[in-house]
């Protein structure tokens, strides 16, 4: 196997495993914090026992995703040396401001946090944990920013070669970025509620600690509900920026070969055939892609076969069409398991509501396994963005083929291949028997008496609410 082939495996590897952990800091940071302030303002205990609850699951995750984020970047250098030269001015800045600064600030106020405890004032240690939010979410604008120039080259000038920042603003202020940063917070923010919701609901299953979990799965499925509409509004802004930076890769999510008939319908599932290029026996919602791309019930989209036609006359000979497989598919388990989210949340707070939730055996399992599906979501939404760039590895500048280090061999990448995939099992073994621990243990609360008092969807709490 080629060392490009086994680099790019290895890279995919390693960037899946650790956007298992940055997007589930950021969204336990949120909602931790959401549970400290209601501590602060109703002064019930039990927020409290919440906080340093699911807080445990948020510090280990933490903790190991610093490891795999480490790992992940000696590859700029060992695999992609090429890249590195060619962009490192503009790939490096925004790289170096979030070690410098942004994760440093999440860093320093998790000490805090941590050891602040009865140490600090009540509003002192509650500003720790929300500025360790905001820092996670500022950590992952400065990636983001990275990323986003890799997609959408901007406020730069080749030099000798090399690609140079020219305009700093103009990098941070990048289309791309300002589509992609919100789409990718509300997804965080559903990592973290889900999360919560599905070990709520475990524990609901196991009939154990059902007051403190009712407080749990309530903030979990309200900021599930919110992120997850969010992940949708975001979403169709993503698709109508892709229409004019990277049509190709809109062609090649939805299986589109010829240019669409206007107005443009949507391809639910299809049968594509990439040897022919063709897409056979396929399920379309009429108006529906005119709308994604456009936010108009009309307007065609070109067809890949178009796009390659005109990428040829730009960029010289040479495949342009991106693995339309994958990107089709990864954009609709992505979607999909959105929209599920939306309609379980939904579900989730009128059973809440209700004072039925707890007892829906079939519902509570649904819910169980929610915990996983935004990292699903997560995971397939990145590969649909990264594979669907391709051959570019930044767009209209760099083809992939050329990033390579070009002294690698495939004996060398194979190597750092297996030595990180056994580091990176250790780390996985490590977090799941934590985590198990921790749940296996609970909150041990023992004194909830006051609990439903406080409760807003209680008998008690409806009835101390209506006087």
């Amino acid at each position: 196997m080629e060392a490009l082939v086994l680099a790019r495996i290895q890279f995919a590897a390693t960037t899946v495993f650790h956007f298992i952990f940055v997007p589930l800091s950021i969204g336990l940071a949120f909602v931790i914090a959401v549970m400290q302030t209601m501590y602060l303002v109703k002064k019930k205990d039990v927020y409290k026992k919440m906080t340093q609850f699911w807080g445990k699951f948020f510090l280990i995750n933490f903790a190991i995703g610093i490891v795999t984020g480490i790992i992940q970047e000696f590859q700029f250098g060992m695999n992609w040396s090429s890249y590195s030269r060619f962009m490192g001015d503009v790939f490096g800045a925004p790289l170096a401001i979030e070690a410098l600064l942004a994760f440093f600030i999440e860093s320093t106020f998790i000490g805090l946090w941590i050891f602040g405890w009865d140490k600090l004032p009540k509003k002192v240690h509650l500003a720790s944990i929300w500025l360790v939010s905001i820092s996670t979410m500022i950590s992952a604008f400065w990636i983001l920013t990275a990323n986003s120039f890799m997609q959408n080259p901007v406020g730069y000038a080749i030099k000798n070669g090399r690609a140079e920042t020219t305009d700093f603003l103009a990098v941070i202020t990048n289309p791309k970025v300002l589509v992609a940063f919100p789409h990718v917070i509300f997804g965080a923010l559903a990592t973290g509620a889900f999360f919560v919701v599905g070990i709520s609901a475990y524990y609901f299953l196991k009939k154990k600690d059902l007051d403190f979990f009712r407080r749990s799965v309530t903030i979990g499925l309200v900021i599930g509900l919110v992120s997850s509409l969010g992940i949708a509004f975001s979403g169709h802004s993503q698709s109508q920026y892709l229409m004019g930076a990277q049509p190709m890769k809109m062609a090649a999510a939805e299986g589109l070969w010829e240019d669409s008939g206007d107005p443009a319908a949507w391809t639910v599932v299809a049968n594509i055939d990439t040897e022919n290029k063709e897409t056979k026996m396929s399920l379309e919602i009429p108006y529906a892609l005119s709308f994604l791309a456009y936010g108009d019930f009309k307007g065609k989209v070109e067809g890949m076969n178009t796009l390659q036609a005109k990428y040829e006359k730009l960029y010289g000979a040479g495949n342009y069409i991106p693995p339309v497989k994958t990107t089709f598919w990864n954009f609709r388990i992505m979607a999909g398991l959105g929209g599920v989210l939306v309609l379980l949340s939904l579900m989730g707070l009128y059973m809440r509501r209700r004072g039925t939730l707890e007892n829906k055996t079939w519902f509570l399992k649904i819910l169980v396994a929610t915990l996983f599906f935004p990292f699903i979501a997560n995971t397939s939404g990145w590969i649909m963005s990264e594979i669907g760039r391709q051959p570019w590895i930044v767009n209209g500048l760099m083809r992939t083929s050329d990033a390579v280090s070009p002294t690698v061999s495939a004996g060398s990448v194979l190597f750092s291949l297996v030595s990180f995939t056994l580091v990176y099992t250790l780390l996985a073994v490590a977090m799941v028997v934590l985590f198990l621990r921790i749940i296996k243990q609970g909150p041990h609360e023992k004194q909830m008496d006051d609990i439903r008092d406080s409760d807003p969807f209680s008998e008690g709490g409806i009835s101390h609410a209506t006087k």
